[in-house]
């Protein structure tokens, strides 16, 4: 009986190892998940910017086209 004690044993440490390692598989798929998010509004900020930005120097300052003596 005592050659059976060993294998539960061993099973049992192996669960944890392979929850830990699903627990850190879920955290790195929710991560990188969280970075592709972040990633893609910080690239649709960064263009709705440079697209103001490209519109505004397009324009006419007031002013610039009368002459005042």
């Amino acid at each position: 009986m005592a050659s059976n004690d060993p294998k539960p044993d061993t099973a049992a440490n192996n669960k944890p190892e392979n929850a830990s390692d699903d627990a850190r598989a879920d955290v790195t798929a929710a991560v990188e998940e969280l970075l592709n998010s972040l990633s893609n509004k910080f690239a649709g900020v960064s263009s709705e910017i440079f697209a103001k930005t490209l519109q505004e120097s397009n324009k006419p300052k007031d002013g610039s086209s009368t002459k005042t003596s």
